[in-house]
């Protein structure tokens, strides 16, 4: 059942074009991803979706419902990138002041105990980690007992264990029967949550199917990381076979080719008597499947 459509989605402020066409449709039970760089229209795209923009052009339904439709307010729980509280406003606080404006809402001590935030009932927001906030982010979107919880830009600015730790909330939150409509610029995020994801850049969206169906797009290309133990000249490396490009990052080399690429490079190696030192083989991701796809990486934004 599809419980979001959106269809040619259009969206801009004066002369800047935000979303130019945007199309998908979210499925019940799914956790959909949303993603591109900063600057390609992903944050308007869910504004339009919740109800806080009105599209220029295109349609969008939520649950079968125009996204203004006050019945929504029950039934989709948000975290927006710019959602902040009172610096004083204290964990229990927060949910029970939330839970105020839902008729049916759900447990405040359960869902605090659910994400970690017993602790934390009587800390101010302002004293609260990066990833305490994140999962009181989490909780506030949820004590509706929505249907959907929309997630945008959920872990920026968060350390990677953190990171890690709302990863493993948010499959929680699907594992409840939330349809979860996760926006974010972290392709190994996307990788690690999304049934299925819309890659979208510079206001279109460029790739709409599952994560490992866009990576087996790239999948034949190989990427080998090494630090050589003496001067290399690219043109060693460049004139073999395999290989299709070499890039220095510093001291390290990363070479980019398929078919038996690492054979290739390390016997050529051996033949001069150079050794790889920390070498790493790369497996293809999202992040390359975007790279082909629009010729520029995740973190370039929008000019």
């Amino acid at each position: 059942m599809t419980v979001i459509d959106v269809h040619r989605l259009q969206k801009r402020y004066g002369d800047t074009v935000a979303v130019r066409d945007v199309s998908f449709r979210v499925e019940r039970g799914e956790i959909f991803g949303i993603l591109g760089p900063n600057g390609a229209g992903k944050t308007t795209t869910v504004e339009c979706i919740v109800g806080l923009r009105t599209p220029d052009g295109g349609t969008v339904t939520v649950l079968d419902r125009d996204p203004h439709d006050a019945a929504l307010r029950t039934l989709v729980g948000a975290q927006l990138q710019e959602s902040r509280l009172p610096e004083k406003m204290t964990v229990g606080e927060a949910l029970e002041l939330y839970a105020a404006f839902y008729p049916e809402p759900a447990d405040r001590h359960r869902l605090a105990a659910e994400l970690g935030l017993s602790g934390q009932l009587r800390t101010r927001f302002g004293k609260l980690s990066g990833g305490q906030k994140q999962r009181l982010s989490i909780a506030l979107a949820l004590i509706g007992n929505p249907v959907i919880a929309v997630l945008d830009e959920l872990t920026t600015g968060l350390d990677p264990q953190a990171r890690r730790d709302t990863w493993d909330l948010v499959e929680a939150v699907r594992d409840r029967g939330v349809t979860v409509l996760l926006v974010t610029h972290f392709m190994a995020e996307a990788e690690r949550l999304c049934d299925r994801v819309a890659l979208i850049d510079a206001g279109n969206v460029v790739a709409l199917d599952t994560p490992a169906a866009l990576i087996a797009g790239v999948a034949a290309e190989q990427r080998i990381r090494f630090r050589p133990s003496a001067p290399l000249d690219d043109a060693l490396l460049t004139g073999l076979a395999e290989v299709r490009e070499v890039r220095r990052h510093g001291t390290q080399l990363e070479v980019v080719g398929e078919g038996n690429l690492l054979h290739a490079v390390t016997a050529t190696l051996a033949a001069h008597q150079i050794i790889a030192n920390d070498l790493r083989v790369e497996q293809a991701g999202l992040d390359d499947a975007f790279v082909r796809l629009t010729g520029r990486t995740t973190t370039e934004e929008e000019s």
